[in-house]
């Protein structure tokens, strides 16, 4: 036996292994069940759109602060707590009456699903040696993206069995698992916790989770068409001024809930900005390609979700090797490759054509699978390891909100750039992009793609300037900054 794996503390391993796994089937199970559920409640698409909108919106607003306080009271309350939240909110979301109830029930499931992701790669990092922070984080994306994989072929299996309520009902006892292995992990020994700890920043935290919400409120193309663009521009003068004030606050407060002066470690701001680019582009090939996919080339749903396979599975044969070496050289090289597999599948994606063979789609999302695995391990690590240990919480947080940040950005961009391109190849200045004109779409997917491989070269430039071979905690940042 290893010396790392005779430290390794099991049990709380496999707590965090459970709280990636459930989180990441409860994200993707609902979204094939979307259309029956709309019919057993009456509800038109806008309606039940905005029951993942308002798990989104928790998701995204909410693990920044649940892992600062993680940080300051201990992770076992809070990470327990989620569980339990998570499986008595998926118990109601089966017993949803109406689309209503469904929305309400599933921002509070996002609310249990926070208050997990907060603390996951903080305790796997925690269950292991310091030296196999890349492991645990490896772990980590291996289990997220196995709930990935397994969720949509589960859901439908369940509503082709059962019925829809049963893909909420099947995450109650994965819920109480986790809650029954946090309890005997906090039975078996408690981490010290500060003697005093410090006060928590209520106004900075209010204004996080507002800047997120109205953040998410104008960029998820869903909400846009509900609110109006109108009322979409307000929420814009929104964001600005909430984000100056919360730059403001958190500039003078003694114990910020955003502490400013963790973006002076270079390796934390390289790595977020490389992960925010990232997502960004990323989110556009997983919002275009079905849509090609389908409705260019005439491929079944079924084989589209097949061709979508080819993604996840690389991504979690390869994260433990790139934790792996994360721990031995660090993490700039093994992610920085992972960029470069990501910007590889953007230039097969510029052959695609309007009668392409279907290994072609199935090599990019292959190359985007190996680039997924290669990247996230070491990066996330980074982001995590490189902070002082009393704000892991915090970036973990961090790591959750700028991958549902990425995804909004993504979309947003995708569809502006391409219906600006589209209205220019169609020649119809109002044109909406459609596949009817499979040439117009094919190309302008291809200038997306050109400007997706533009982002991902700066995400390079990040992955190469994050500095250093090895992952450090930087001293503790001393108050306002």
């Amino acid at each position: 036996m290893s010396a790392v794996a005779a430290r390794t503390d099991r049990l709380l391993l496999a707590n965090a292994i459970m709280g990636q796994f459930l989180t990441g089937v409860a994200s993707r199970i609902f979204i094939i069940s979307l259309p029956t559920i709309a019919a057993a409640l009456d509800a038109d698409i806008l309606m039940i759109a905005w029951a993942l909108i308002a798990y989104q919106l928790a998701g995204i607003s909410l693990s920044v602060v649940f892992g600062r306080l993680g940080d300051i009271y201990g992770r076992y309350v809070i990470y327990g707590g989620g569980f339990a939240i998570m499986a008595v909110s998926s118990l109601l979301c089966g017993f949803a009456t109406s689309a209503l109830w469904l929305v309400l029930f599933r921002f509070i499931q996002g609310f249990g699903a926070a208050m997990v992701s907060s603390a996951t790669r903080v305790l796997a990092m925690e269950a292991m040696d310091e030296s196999a922070a890349g492991r645990a984080n490896g772990y980590m994306t291996m289990s997220f993206h196995g709930g990935l994989l397994i969720g949509p072929p589960l859901g439908g299996l369940v509503i082709d069995l059962v019925n829809w309520r049963w893909v909420f009902f099947l995450l109650v006892p994965m819920g109480a698992l986790g809650v029954a292995l946090t309890v005997l992990r906090a039975t078996k020994g408690r981490a010290a916790s500060p003697a005093r700890p410090p006060a928590i920043d209520y106004l900075g935290a209010a204004l996080l989770i507002v800047l997120t919400v109205v953040l998410t409120l104008v960029l998820d193309r869903r909400a846009a068409v509900t609110l109006g663009a109108e009322r979409t521009g307000v929420m814009a003068v929104v964001f600005v001024a909430t984000l100056l004030g919360l730059l403001a606050h958190e500039h003078r407060t003694v114990s910020p809930i955003v502490n400013l002066s963790l973006f002076k470690i270079r390796m934390f701001t390289f790595s977020v900005l490389s992960l925010l680019l990232l997502a960004t582009t990323t989110s556009v090939l997983g919002f275009l390609l079905p849509f090609y996919i389908q409705e260019v080339l005439h491929y079944s749903p079924s084989f589209m979700g097949l061709i979508f396979l080819a993604a996840p599975i690389f991504t979690i044969a390869l994260a433990p090797v790139s934790g792996q070496l994360t721990d031995r050289i660090g993490p700039r090289i093994p992610a920085s490759i992972g960029v470069l597999m990501t910007m590889t599948a953007f230039a097969v994606g510029l052959l695609l054509r309007t009668d392409s063979h279907w290994m072609l789609p199935t090599l990019v999302m292959a190359l985007f699978g190996l680039g997924s695995g290669l990247f996230n391990t070491p990066n996330q690590t980074a982001i995590v390891a490189s902070v002082p240990r009393e704000y892991r919480g915090f970036a973990t947080g961090m790591v959750q909100t700028l991958f549902g940040i990425g995804s909004l950005l993504g979309i947003s961009l995708g569809s502006a750039l391409l219906t600006v391109a589209f209205r220019y190849y169609s020649g119809t200045l109002d044109a909406a992009p459609s596949a009817a004109n499979p040439v117009a779409f094919v190309a302008s997917m291809h200038v997306t793609y050109v400007a997706c491989l533009a982002f991902m070269v700066l995400a390079l430039l990040a992955s190469f300037m994050r500095g250093g071979t090895r992952i450090a905690a930087a001293p503790s940042p001393g108050g306002p900054s």
